[in-house]
């Protein structure tokens, strides 16, 4: 039978596949680092599931532990403007496949943080240069994210999130939904 696959960043399927080639695994193959197409006889495909499980754990291992948050740009809270998020709406709609941009807030400082509705941590961060922006962190609350928001209250730290629309009493507004944060 055919198969392919597409990797993550910092593994090399290709290389996989390569070897397994060398090995007398597989019929033909071939990839690069992102993605790779193999063609294999039935008879071989539990011993290449085998070599492949045995060839990518210590990557996978690796990489498990090695959390990152792709970032589309950065902004200061006094650049998270309507106009903005209007230019950002236009461009939608966001979801799989074309997910919304991710926003990093250098050096707020995390002027308040307070549990709001059933799980959630309603924040206010202000910029280096007075700025300030009414963010939230959903379902929050028992995460480490919470934790950290609680415990840094008054502090400078980085959030990475997006820009949403918050409407209340018929007023729009900006919000920043944090996804992650970390100490400045």
């Amino acid at each position: 039978g055919t198969g392919s696959g597409r990797s993550v960043s910092g593994f090399d399927l290709g290389r996989l596949v390569r070897e397994a080639a060398d090995a007398g695994l597989i019929v033909k193959g071939g990839g690069h680092g992102m993605a790779a197409g193999i063609t294999v006889e039935r008879a071989k495909l539990g011993e290449l599931r085998a070599f492949f499980e045995e060839r990518a754990a210590a990557d996978v291992f690796r990489l498990q532990g090695e959390e990152s948050l792709a970032i589309d740009g950065a902004l200061a809270a006094e650049g998270a403007t309507l106009g903005l998020l209007d230019a950002l709406e236009k461009a939608g709609p966001f979801g799989a496949g074309h997910a919304a941009p991710v926003f990093a807030l250098p050096r707020h400082r995390l002027a308040d943080a307070r549990p709001v509705g059933t799980n959630h941590i309603r924040v206010e961060l202000q910029s280096e240069s007075g700025g300030r922006i009414q963010a939230i962190a959903f379902r929050a609350v028992d995460t480490a994210l919470g934790e950290f928001l609680f415990k840094n209250r008054g502090k400078t730290i980085h959030v990475a999130g997006s820009l949403s629309g918050n409407y209340w009493n018929g007023n729009r507004t900006v919000q920043f939904r944090i996804v992650d944060a970390a100490r400045a």
